[in-house]
């Protein structure tokens, strides 16, 4: 079985501190890649980047947490999958150049994002 988890994302309130943090613990690169209007901190590997910082809105009252990326082939058939099952869509499907995403919640609270890859 392939790993389950293709990206992480650390979601937090003071992505400063917590980039730091990480980079002086671990060692970790960051690169700071052109988004839109700015730039948004990733997480590289020798492969490219594998993970990143996002910066919870004003007012979020969701804790900091870790959220992984789980692939998936048809990101609408597991969402509605998911959703019978019992979780929560936190942010409907968005479309990006790599590809597709929905962020849900499990049935326990437990956020993760459902990854349809661009095709080839």
């Amino acid at each position: 079985m392939a790993p389950p988890f293709v990206f992480f994302d650390i979601r937090t309130s003071d992505v400063d501190t917590v980039r730091k943090f990480y980079t002086e613990l671990f060692g970790w690169s960051v690169a700071d890649v052109p988004a839109g209007e700015g730039t948004i901190p990733l997480l590289m590997g020798d492969e490219g980047p594998w993970g990143g910082f996002t910066e919870l809105a004003e007012g979020d009252e969701r804790l900091p947490q870790w959220v992984p990326y789980v692939p998936v082939e048809d990101v609408d058939a597991a969402t509605e999958k998911a959703t019978g099952l019992g979780a929560t869509v936190i942010r409907p499907r968005m479309d990006l150049p790599f590809g597709s995403l929905v962020v849900i919640t499990d049935p326990t609270g437990a956020t993760l994002v459902l990854l349809q890859a661009k095709a080839a």
